[in-house]
């Protein structure tokens, strides 16, 4: 009887091999059909020696080519592409201009979304405060935004801990744990729960103005912490023990990032001499209780508009993006799809209205950082590279050419006949880019590189203000509407 339990036991052993070996067959089935093809004696066609000649004879053949060559490799393709006429008809003068104070400066990091969202607000604090310059603490806001996201993050985890190895959306959260990037719900996330300081109450260390050793460390024990919780998981435990163990791992980031950046004040004093040299002392103050004092906009009332034209994406419909946030409870990140020339209208309108506007774009292509210049016949590279360049701004998103990767805010726009025709930027790198720190977008650009902009639901018509009760459509976690959170 034992010899017998014996072979069926072996027998048992054999099949459960041969199960794992077809399901593992069946999963690799579509990875190595593609490897034949790409194989010697596969179906992908192969770069044969005769293309090449040809495409060297084409280029060969082309005296204007030899002459590109001769610039590109001698200098920057774009100081051969600016076309000069461009800016040669750059006017700085605007019929709206709000700025009267200096730009602020992010540094080596992703903070952009922060220091935008400071600069919105610290428009009214300087008036409450009668000041001629103000910078809320901008290294605070980081500080918060870090440790709620790794909460965030590992709650993230926690909700996918069913899912194997390799799952894409686990893949995603792997991949972008601890950025610098956010939106502009998760700015008010992060005041609404914890408020703001001046920036004389927790001012800039070295790794809040450049966050890569701090951000290597904390991607590293947050990966760390993921694997732990997914073992425990594999392993039997339950809900209540992974977040138990969230809990430890959180205490170790609070304590790297104590270490990068010092410890947020949970109460200080605030006393200033304003710009008529009169003095004035609050006293001891909480960050809520400073926040609440000395923030003049009502951020209940703002939305996020976006101009979204890919095909599958309806205007007057609310989106969001699975897994994007920082804070847990918090305002989640919503956007409202409108038509470019609405978002204009509602910009323009903000701004005559004596409100700067926070607004996120893809801040790269056709722009000139040291005059500080965007215009979207900047550059001529089709005449540098004898090409055209035919993707439309839905098919830029879809194909991986454009995203969201930059936030400021508009502080002017200069207005002919009732329409915008150029923007005025207040950025966030410094003065010694653009004009003192100070952007002009041509109205062109703004067609064709922006995405997003912060509004008060009162410029909304009635229509949209009823479509942002509908339910939000939600994107995937690595859908372009989200990359703004996604920068290092």
């Amino acid at each position: 009887m034992s010899h017998l339990r014996s072979i069926a036991g072996v027998l048992i052993v054999v099949i459960l091999f041969l199960f794992v070996c077809k399901a593992d067959t069946s999963h690799d089935k579509s990875n190595a059909l593609v490897i034949e093809k790409f194989a010697p004696g596969g179906t992908a066609e192969n770069l044969q020696l005769k293309h090449i000649e040809l495409m060297q004879e084409e280029f060969d053949s082309k005296p204007h080519y030899r002459q590109m060559q001769n610039a590109v490799t001698v200098t920057t393709v774009d100081k051969v592409a600016l076309n000069r006429a461009v800016v040669a008809g750059m006017d700085e003068s605007f019929s709206c201009k709000l700025d009267d104070w200096a730009v602020t400066n992010q540094k080596k990091t992703g903070r952009c979304w922060i220091f935008a969202g400071a600069n919105l607000l610290r428009v009214g604090a300087m008036k409450k405060m009668n000041l001629k310059e103000f910078e809320f603490s901008q290294s605070y806001i980081f500080f918060w935004d870090k440790i709620e996201r790794a909460n965030y993050f590992l709650e993230s985890i926690i909700d996918t801990v069913n899912r194997p190895d390799g799952d894409r959306t686990v893949d995603f959260l792997l991949d972008n744990v601890a950025n610098d990037g956010g939106q502009w719900n998760m700015f008010v996330s992060l005041v609404r729960k914890h408020g703001l300081v001046p920036k004389a109450a927790m001012p800039e260390s070295e790794s809040s103005s450049n966050s890569r050793m701090m951000n290597k460390a904390l991607k590293a024990k947050l990966r760390e912490g993921a694997r732990h919780l997914r073992d425990m998981h594999a392993k039997g435990a339950g809900v209540k023990k992974l977040r138990k163990a969230k809990h430890e791992i959180l205490t170790v980031i609070y304590r790297i990032l104590s270490i990068h950046m010092g410890a947020p004040p949970r109460r200080f004093d605030w006393q200033w001499r304003d710009k008529d040299n009169k003095f004035h002392r609050d006293g001891e103050l909480t960050p809520q209780e400073f926040a609440k004092k000395y923030i003049s906009l009502d951020l209940d009332e703002y939305v996020c508009l976006v101009h979204d034209p890919r095909p599958d994406s309806p205007i007057g419909r609310t989106f969001t993006v699975a897994y994007l946030g920082n804070v847990v409870g918090g305002e989640p990140v919503k956007y409202l799809n409108v038509e470019i020339d609405t978002m204009k209208k509602i910009a323009m309108r903000t701004l005559l209205d004596g409100e700067p506007v926070w607004f996120g774009c893809d801040c790269s292509p056709q722009m000139a950082r040291d005059i500080g210049l965007w215009d979207a016949h900047l550059f001529d590279y089709e005449g540098v590279y004898d090409t055209k360049f035919t993707l439309n701004k839905a098919e830029r998103l879809i194909y991986h050419q454009s995203s969201m990767n930059h936030a400021m805010l508009f502080t002017g726009v200069d207005v002919v006949d009732g329409r915008p025709r150029r923007w005025r930027v207040e950025n966030s790198w410094s003065d010694e880019s653009g004009k003192k720190g100070f952007f002009i977008m041509d109205d062109s650009w703004f067609d064709e590189f922006m995405f997003e902009i912060a509004a008060h639901k009162s410029y909304l018509p009635e229509d949209l203000r009823k479509a942002l009760e509908l339910k939000s459509i939600v994107l995937p976690p690595w859908d372009p509407m989200g990359s703004l959170a996604c920068s290092e």
